[in-house]
């Protein structure tokens, strides 16, 4: 699964790659570097949407901020504006989103990518003197590349509050490729770049061949790094959480939550 990540691009900057419209700038500023990335945090996304102004212009690829961890449009309030709590949506299999009940509406016609740099996994290896010992794992292209998840999103509000809608977020998994499959069995499906147009597409169904594994290619570009235990907590945050921490162990173990 993925349930921790890193992300360090500018929205600004993003807007500019993608040829989008930068949405963040209207709502309250974030900061740009989060090496901890947790769900219910604040995320960028990239959706395609067509103006309110000008329905019928082609739709433009837009930068919004959202929450990680989607919130179904008929989850009900738990105070006035803020959702009641539920199960954190952070990931949805993208072998079965079609089918349950809080993804299907949004695979349909809300599809997002979520820009990273990368994202962790834990692994339970032998710690000395018969103990065992949580060994966290940063996933990232070797070439330096940023990756772009298939995602999903949601729009909740609610209307009984004086309250700006809540935009949400989850990242599609699938099951894990090559050296991967050695980490966890499950990995976010990441879109090379001749995809996101189709994905993104608000007039159209989800690309169902898309759903499937990532390209072996693809996967084999990624390079698996020790990582630094401080990682564990999420009160931390800063780039030496991605940094090499020691010779890679063995990568098998049991897989672990990450939660």
């Amino acid at each position: 699964m993925c349930g921790r990540y890193a992300t360090t691009v500018d929205p600004a900057l993003l807007a500019v790659e993608l040829d989008a419209i930068d949405e963040t700038v209207s709502g309250p500023r974030e900061p740009t570097e989060n090496y901890n990335v947790a769900p219910t945090d604040p995320v960028l996304t990239v959706v395609s949407r067509h103006s309110r102004e000008h329905p019928d212009d082609a739709p433009a690829r837009r930068i919004r901020r959202m929450r990680w961890g989607l919130v179904p449009p008929w989850t009900k309030a738990g105070a006035p504006g803020v959702p009641a709590k539920g199960a954190p949506l952070f990931n949805a299999r993208a072998d079965t989103a079609a089918t349950k009940p809080a993804f299907r509406t949004a695979l349909r016609t809300k599809r997002c990518l979520v820009p990273m740099d990368g994202w962790y996994e834990w692994l339970t290896e032998p710690a000395g003197a018969g103990k065992a010992a949580k060994v966290p794992y940063f996933m990232t292209p070797a070439d330096g590349s940023r990756p772009y998840m298939a995602g999903l999103w949601s729009v909740w509000r609610d209307r009984d509050a004086d309250a700006g809608p809540l935009l949400s977020a989850t990242i599609l998994t699938t099951d894990s490729v090559g050296e991967l499959q050695a980490i966890h069995d499950r990995m976010p499906l990441m879109l090379t770049p001749e995809h996101w147009d189709r994905w993104l597409d608000p007039d159209a169904d989800a690309p169902t061949e898309l759903l499937g594994q990532v390209a072996a290619e693809v996967a084999a570009g990624i390079e698996i790094r020790r990582v630094s235990d401080r990682v564990n907590s999420v009160r931390n945050d800063g780039p030496d959480l991605v940094a090499p921490a020691g010779p890679a162990g063995s990568a098998v173990g049991e897989q672990i939550s990450l939660l």
